[in-house]
């Protein structure tokens, strides 16, 4: 009898119910809440282990004897119309989000000086200035306005946008592209959703080729020519290597941020008192964004693989496993975060777990906050009115990233 034949115990039931089911997928804390009761620590019958306190997911995420591991597929076997996407994805460099130590420390070390608090900090007037364009071009008398078209994709691509160097132009195009290559990160993925993340994952590849080709003949001011003069300078990076660093970075650099803001602002929106609490005192805007981090985080799982046994409380973890840890399920951890699901701006608990923990932290979460800070405060300066122009919302049918397909809102001065 193999794993699958095998009855699901209740806690295997509840990630079914997670990965597999539109209900699970659009409110997934109730069934988080029942896992940390029930089995807070569980081995699936698929094989993995999955985690949902803070501690044991902040115990995973930090210890060395965790990583990233072969780039073996460690989900169902693919049907054969999928072997040859999964084949070329096998084939092309892995971006530093797949890598340990050293190639991690090494391909990370020559791109987080542009994504450090205080660097960040600096564009903060810029961002500014370039959510205040997007806010002006919002008509409140033309009816309900899309956030998430409006201003939360919009905003962070041409933010990360210009730090790369990506033509104005260019950056739309990469929406759909990076959206089709983020199925990549969800522990189920259909033959045809493998199909679509290799051919998105090509396209990308050829046009930042094309784009590092050019810059080698015109450097420009930005990260993408600063990382081919390193490269150039002491063959730190081959061109496999920037062109996974380049698509990476764009693709991250927008993606968890859009979800920050439209997860976000729903909050805001359904939690009138704490929308009003913000609206008089801007003071909260730090605490704030990290506690709508936790409220509903964009990014809602990691994993890792172990590297040699390892025991976590009375479980016994053998080299080679895999781990899920749950973040959004540690996020609302009681033990760690009082009445876990109230939303609080003032809460001060320590940081949630949205942007990952360990040498894997998100590299641009510095600036996720900053633009998150900036989209709040602006938002709530132009707009004295903002309410849910929707009884319900759509979320995309992800679990690993979660975010709204659209975000209607009313508008007033």
């Amino acid at each position: 009898m193999t794993a699958t034949d095998m009855p699901a115990p209740p806690a295997d039931a509840l990630l079914g119910e997670l990965l597999l089911t539109p209900e699970g997928r659009r409110d997934p804390y109730p069934r988080y809440a029942r896992l940390r009761e029930d089995a807070p620590i569980h081995r699936s019958g698929l094989g993995f282990w999955v985690l949902s306190r803070y501690d044991d997911c902040q115990f995973v995420l930090r210890d060395p004897r965790f990583g990233k591991g072969d780039r073996e597929d460690r989900r169902f076997a693919p049907p054969p119309e999928a072997a040859e996407a999964i084949a070329e994805l096998r084939s092309r460099a892995p971006s530093m989000l797949m890598l340990d130590p050293p190639d991690h420390t090494r391909l990370r070390g020559l791109v987080a000086k542009a994504f450090t608090p205080r660097t960040v900090e600096r564009l903060r007037p810029h961002i500014e200035r370039l959510l205040d364009d997007l806010l002006a071009d919002i008509d409140p008398d033309a009816g309900p306005c899309d956030i998430m078209q409006a201003v939360a994709f919009p905003l962070p691509v041409t933010v990360i946008g210009e730090l790369l160097g990506v033509p104005p132009a260019d950056r739309a195009a990469f929406q759909p592209l990076v959206r089709a290559s983020t199925a990549l990160l969800e522990l189920t993925i259909e033959s045809q959703q493998l199909i679509a993340a290799a051919a998105a994952g090509r396209e990308m590849a050829e046009y930042f080729s094309g784009l590092l080709a050019s810059r080698r003949e015109r450097p420009g001011d930005d990260l993408l020519s600063d990382l081919l003069a390193v490269s150039e300078g002491g063959d730190t990076l081959t061109e496999a290597e920037l062109i996974s660093t380049a698509i990476l970075l764009f693709g991250a650099g927008f993606e968890t941020t859009t979800n920050l803001i439209g997860n976000g602002l729903l909050a805001l929106l359904r939690h009138r008192d704490q929308l009003d609490r913000l609206r008089s005192d801007r003071d909260l805007l730090r605490t704030g964004v990290e506690e709508l981090l936790r409220y509903d985080s964009p990014v809602q799982l990691d994993g890792r693989m172990a590297f040699e046994d390892v025991a976590i409380g009375d479980a016994k973890v053998a080299e080679g496993e895999f781990v899920v840890t749950l973040l959004g399920a540690c996020n609302r951890d009681a033990s760690h975060f009082p009445d876990p699901d109230r939303l609080d701006l003032a809460r001060d608990d320590g940081p949630p777990l949205s942007f990952g923990s360990g040498i894997h932290y998100c590299l641009g979460a510095a600036l996720a906050r900053v633009e998150g800070q900036v989209v709040f405060d602006r938002l709530l300066d132009r707009f004295p009115r903002m309410e849910l122009a929707a009884e319900t919302v759509d979320y995309r049918t992800s679990l690993t990233l979660r975010g709204l397909v659209e975000l209607p809102v009313a508008l007033g001065r």
